[in-house]
């Protein structure tokens, strides 16, 4: 990417997502693969593109690099939307108002419940047996 450029950082779950975007044509690259590459399945790139559906307006005039590690592909697929809503909100402050409405610029607080001692994970229990 040349030029300038604005920074939005996802996360959900174990997931991290550092988003970049700046005008261009249109290319959409995550990990250094193209975005339909990286997230195959169905109604995943459709999910990523929410913020530009929000704001009405179309994807083709903006290049945007994603680095996305941790967790599985949901948290990545939702951390990426998140940061592509922040970095639009740093890009143009008039935007928060619409991707807000739609509850694009949330994050999901939910992550996994720590195990606990005598239980098989945080809630399951060993079977019990009358002896």
């Amino acid at each position: 990417m040349v030029g300038r450029y604005y920074e939005g950082i996802g996360r959900r779950k174990e997931s991290v997502a550092r988003v970049r975007i700046s005008s261009g044509s249109g290319d959409f690259v995550v990990n250094d693969k193209q975005i339909a590459d990286y997230f195959n399945r169905l109604g995943d790139v459709e999910s990523i593109l929410a913020p530009f559906t929000a704001i009405n307006q179309d994807q083709s005039g903006f290049d945007v690099s994603v680095h996305v590690n941790g967790g599985g592909v949901t948290g990545q697929t939702e951390a990426v939307r998140l940061g592509l809503a922040r970095a639009l909100v740093k890009m143009d402050d008039t935007l928060k108002p619409s991707l807000s409405h739609a509850g694009l610029l949330t994050r999901d607080p939910r992550i996994k419940e720590r195990k606990k001692p005598g239980l098989k994970r945080a809630r399951k229990a060993p079977t019990y047996t009358k002896r």
